[in-house]
């Protein structure tokens, strides 16, 4: 990989900020400025504050001061663990009893036991802007985001029940109300509709279209206001959902959808429709419907067929060139967007297709219907038994399938695919492959920096975004080489749009975040300092209480006075319970058939079921708590609960499953796991039942080591969390493979990156070097000072090779295991012919987040756990093994997103060195124009030249259609009426329409006219009618943006083009008019190609003298 560019803006701005900053002003107006921050200096901000009574900010305020006098109490306490309550609770609430003493053990903090980093800032990535903090799944139920665009005052997202639109300008805005997270920022919803599945932006027409899966496009207004807004028309585009959707350099509206149907609506049509009445919209919606283009009804083109098979997944405007590339996973497609012709079609190694490509997938129905009817007679065993062999079948091939990683030729799939502002189209792969191609489709060169598939594309300026299913985010240069990568969300990252100066990125959790178009760089690294040293401001400390219990119930059911005791009894201040169970069911023929159930995703029986009901009588479920998740694998069994008041705040969650017993296949011993999002920090909770026998010392711990290296969570079947899978079928394939999953980095278990990892179950160590007889006598003078010294646990755990880091508190209640039933106290011990001894079997460990024992609670050190508890429920007697539970209290610092956001503000306004480099950064080059009029006849081609005259920096320039208008008998034009996307008429090619200038260089513009004054009218997708040419001179207004590399607004330059027919031209020449074009046209004759910037400045001034002559009288 090659070294970042040193000439690069951001790499080379570094040295002289720090050199300058602290003798520079800036203006607080400055454009740079409107692109991070809001323009309004403090005294109007707080004139505003004063007449507007902004009760946000004044909560704000509030807030701040909370925080920070909670940062002062923990800071003056004795216990700094024991921090008080947030300010949700109230302040003579009752002291919590001193926590229990607790055993250590060693070998943590070192290789896969290390603690996750965790900081106010994320020090391994650029800061960010919390737009959407990650919400919990169950909250977006049948509100799932799917994709996202940005306008110049818009941010849209595409939702499973509508579009949703945040105001650019509320970005650093306190929390809005009514979302699904607290503190994201405030947004408006549509009114509902069918599941969007992508959307289009059009600056030109101030509309957004969005495709969805009922087949409809929808048209939103972006100026409409009100809380609920509506559509301004819609219509049946396709049979199927709508995949994509792009504007073209002509303001033509693409779409794309399922087995390789591409519709087009001409502009003239959309414009029509929009420019009725509301009254007048259903028949707007008629005359659309039936006014599209179908391309595959054309002759074909040098020797294509318009007919494809695959889903159009992906569409792509070329406006550099007036192309557009239609994609599914497999094969391009490649389009003029002018006549709307096939050019080519090729496949992902850029080889040409000159047939179609038939799908191979087999209709499996045809199998079915063949068989004879003497098939149909055999007996029930006989069908059985190929049902039986169809099933494990299916699940070897899709486990097969899953191994291998999507379905089908995945490797060379294509999932995304951009162009940049070069011309150059780059293509991502799920291989983790990045494909660049020239503006032809032919491929030029590959890159490949992650082994993750690329989820999408984005580019902004001189640098391409790719997000990546593992949730990590790069950024290259146009060349291809990487300038930096960071794990930008714990989910896939499935989309981005660039606005406001940031890149968004929107993960398959729902959260968005937004990261600035300049990172990498020095500007991370000083914000995220600044940021770290507000912390107090934005901290917020939660604390709740976990009750966690663990029952060996030996295959038997539990009375209620039992369940009582063991759980109901202690639940009165508890928030989060968490149950695990071993040996619920067992048998050799239950085992088999668990573990024949787990192959094809099946899991949990009516004894488990009949368990999590008994508890959730106990707990007064869906009165006082309910349950958010269980997961059963053989005999073990893990559920929790969370009580109403905190349901809010708890959720994410997921399950898992790690056989340990007959060569790590079968669940009679093995751990359950359920992974749960609390106050937005990961706690893990591991039911596990290790092997027995008192030798069996090593098997146990390599159970443990087993578990804790493979454990993978992933979305639960159980019919909560079935409900929480959404309802968008594009959607479901990805969300049900990865949603679930955090990814971590390369060789760390899951369990490694949790806040906080509870192990509760029957682990089995015994005592070691005593008696049947002597462990009873100990027991009944509860001397457990000395049996904790053959506790086989404790000394594994003080030499470190078990539990390594975890935390237990001091045993003081008897063994628990083993027990004859129903026999009450201590007597009860086994006393048959075996007589095992008594042993500490069941048992409960954690860790948290402190790195020793006196850390405090931060952002640092987010999760601080205490144990009040530790006991057994000795009078219970319907196992051979006592219950266990244990009641934790935790503080969890979590960040206050609608704070940080404010202070993230006031960093951007008011830090020098901070304003100095964004003003540096967001300079737009000075450059010229050869000409701001110019005139054509038929097929005449000029050459707009574009000059970059500064010497430091590459200019980037876009030339957009501001409107076209046509010309009146008196020379005079009419008022210009823009074309969707500020597109080009029909008549006209500008190329390139884009480019990069570099400095002191000159970029050349071909500007032509195409006889195209036909005009047709399609219905149903065939040509209807036509008319002859439109023989009246026309003008259009082309806008020249030219752009910094990190700038969003630009500094334009107007040109005149006008078009006029050889009859009228020497007319409009001999009546002149103030409103009339003084120009001249530079034509391909007076091209000369330029080398240096003295060849620029002569060039000039010839082409200066040039004019002076011509208009001269």
């Amino acid at each position: 990989m090659d070294p970042p560019d040193p000439n690069d803006d951001v790499f080379g701005l570094f040295t002289s900020a720090t050199g300058t900053g602290s003798a520079t002003t800036t203006n607080l107006h400055s454009s740079s400025d409107r692109r991070f921050v809001d323009s309004s200096d403090d005294e109007e901000d707080e004139q505003d504050l004063l007449k507007n009574g902004d009760s946000s900010s004044m909560e704000s305020a509030s807030k701040r001061l909370d925080y920070m006098l909670q940062f002062l109490d923990r800071k003056l306490s004795l216990t700094p663990h024991h921090s008080p309550p947030s300010n949700s609770f109230p302040t003579d609430a009752v002291p919590l009893p001193n926590p229990l003493p607790e055993l250590i053990a060693r070998g943590g903090g070192s290789g896969i036991f290390r603690l996750p980093v965790r900081a106010a800032v994320h020090p391994h990535r650029p800061f960010s802007l919390e737009v959407r903090p990650h919400p919990l799944r169950e909250a977006q139920i049948g509100r799932f985001l799917r994709s996202i665009a940005a306008t110049s005052s818009h941010l849209w997202a595409a939702t499973e029940c509508g579009l949703r639109r945040w105001e650019l300008t509320d970005l650093y805005a306190a929390a809005g109300e009514g979302d699904d997270h607290e503190d994201a920022v405030p947004f408006k919803e549509s009114v509902g509709t069918s599941p969007a599945l992508c959307l289009a932006a059009d600056e030109g027409a101030r509309v957004v279209w969005s495709g969805h899966r009922d087949g409809r496009i929808r048209c939103w207004r972006m100026d409409e206001n009100g809380d609920a807004f509506k559509e301004a028309l819609s219509w049946l585009a396709q049979k199927a959902p709508v995949l994509s959707l792009v504007i073209t350099a002509y303001g033509d509206l693409w779409s794309g959808s399922e087995a390789g149907v591409i519709k087009i609506w001409p502009w003239e049509a959309l414009e029509r429709s929009l420019s009725l009445t509301a009254e007048e919209r259903p028949m707007a919606a008629m005359l659309i419907e039936r006014s599209f283009i179908d391309p595959r009804s054309q002759v074909a083109v040098n020797g294509y067929s318009n007919t494809f098979n695959s889903d159009v997944k992906y569409l792509l405007s070329d406006n550099t060139r007036a192309k557009v590339w239609s994609a599914g996973y497999l094969s391009f497609a490649f389009w003029d967007s002018r006549t709307r012709e096939l050019l080519k079609v090729f496949n992902t190694d850029g080889q040409l297709e000159n047939r179609v490509d038939i799908s191979s997938v087999q209709d499996i129905s045809v199998e079915v219907l063949s068989g004879s009817k003497k098939e149909k007679t055999q007996n029930s065993f006989g069908f059985f038994q190929r049902s039986r062999n169809a099933i494990m079948g299916a699940a070897d091939a899709v486990r097969r399938v899953a191994a291998k990683g999507a379905f089908g030729d995945d490797n060379r799939r294509t999932e995304a695919l951009v162009m940049t502002i070069d011309g150059l189209v780059w293509t991502g792969c799920t291989s983790g492959l990045l494909v660049q191609w020239d503006g032809n489709g032919n491929r030029m060169q590959d890159f490949h920096y992650h082994p993750s598939a690329v989820q999408c594309l984005c580019t902004f300026g001189m640098r391409i975004w790719v997000g990546y299913l593992s949730g990590t985010v790069q950024v290259l240069d146009l060349e291809g080489n990487m300038l930096g990568g960071w794990v930008a969300h714990s989910s896939p990252v499935i989309k981005m749009t660039a606005g406001a100066g940031y890149i968004f990125t929107l993960a398959n959790h729902g959260g968005i975040r937004g990261w600035n178009v300049t990172s990498p760089g020095p500007l991370d690294g000083i914000v995220r300092s600044e940021l770290a040293g507000k912390e107090f401001l934005y901290t917020r400390i939660e604390n709740l209480k976990i009750l966690t219990g663990t029952w060996n119930v030996g295959q038997g059911r539990a009375s209620h006075d039992s369940l009582i005791s063991w759980l109901g009894s202690v639940t009165s201040d508890v928030s989060i319970v968490v149950v695990g169970l071993q040996e619920v069911e067992m048998g050799a023929g239950f085992l088999a058939m668990s573990a024949a159930k787990e192959t094809v995703g099946l899991e949990g029986s009516s004894v488990g079921q009949w368990w999590l009901e008994m508890i959730g009588k106990t707990l007064d479920e869906g009165s006082t708590f309910d349950r958010v998740g269980s997961r059963q694998l053989a005999g073990l069994l893990i559920a929790a609960w969370v009580r109403n008041d905190r349901r809010a705040y708890v959720g994410d969650v997921d399950a898992a499953a790690v056989p340990c017993g007959f060569g790590r296949a079968i669940g009679n011993k093995g751990a359950v796991g359920l992974r749960i999002s609390v106050y937005d920090r990961i706690m893990c909770f591991v039911n596990c039942h290790f092997a027995a026998h008192l030798e069996a010392v090593n098997r146990r711990n390599a159970d443990f080591d087993h578990v804790y290296r493979t454990m993978t969570f992933s979305r639960p079947t159980n019919l909560f969390t079935a409900a929480a899978a959404g309802t968008s079928s594009a959607a479901q394939m990805l969300r049900n493979t990865n949603a679930g999953t955090t990814y971590s980095a390369e060789g760390i278990p899951e369990l490694s990156e949790a806040d906080m990892v509870t192990f509760l179950g029957d682990f089995n160590y015994r005592l070691d070097g005593i008696s049947y007889d002597e462990a009873r006598d100990f027991v009944s003078q509860r001397c457990f000072d000395w049996l904790r010294e053959r506790d086989q646990l404790r000394a594994e755990m003080d030499a470190g090779n078990v539990f390594q880091g975890m935390r237990e508190a001091v045993i003081k209640f008897p063994p628990t295991y083993k027990f004859e039933r129903h026999q009450v106290g201590l007597a009860g011990y086994d006393s048959g012919e075996k007589k095992r001894i008594p042993a500490w079997c069941d048992r409960i460990l954690y860790r948290d987040s402190r790195s020793s024992p006196v850390s405090e609670c931060s952002l640092q050190c987010p999760v601080v756990s205490s144990i009040l508890q530790y006991d057994a429920c000795m009078d219970v007697t319907d196992s051979d093994h006592k219950p266990v539970r244990c009641i934790f209290t935790v503080d969890i610092a979590r960040v206050d997103e609608s704070v940080r956001r404010q202070e993230l503000r006031e960093i951007l306004q008011s830090n020098k060195k901070i304003k100095f480099m964004i003003d540096e950064l967001c300079k737009i080059p000075e450059t010229i124009i050869s000409t701001n009029n110019i005139i054509l006849q038929n097929q005449d081609t000029s050459i707009l030249r574009i000059t970059n005259k500064c010497g430091k920096k590459d200019a980037l320039y876009e030339i957009v259609c501001e409107g076209q208008s046509t010309v009146k008998d008196d020379g005079l034009s009419s008022d210009p009426t823009p074309r969707g996307s500020f597109g080009f008429p029909r008549w006209l090619e500008v190329t390139p329409a884009t480019g990069i200038i570099r400095p002191e260089h000159i970029a050349e513009v071909l500007v032509h006219h195409e006889d195209f004054q036909t005009l047709e009218e399609f219905v149903d997708g065939v040509p209807l009618n036509s008319w002859c040419e439109d023989a009246r001179d026309k003008e259009v207004i082309l806008v020249v943006k030219v752009r910094g590399r990190y700038t969003t607004e630009s500094r334009n330059h107007l040109v005149r083009v006008r078009h006029c027919f050889t009859s009228k031209k020497k007319q409009n020449d001999l009546e002149p008019d103030s409103r009339q074009i003084k120009g001249t046209v530079l034509h391909r004759s007076d091209f000369q190609r330029l080398s240096s910037s003295h060849d620029v400045v002569d060039h000039i001034k010839n082409v200066a003298d040039h004019l002076k002559s011509l208009h001269s009288p």
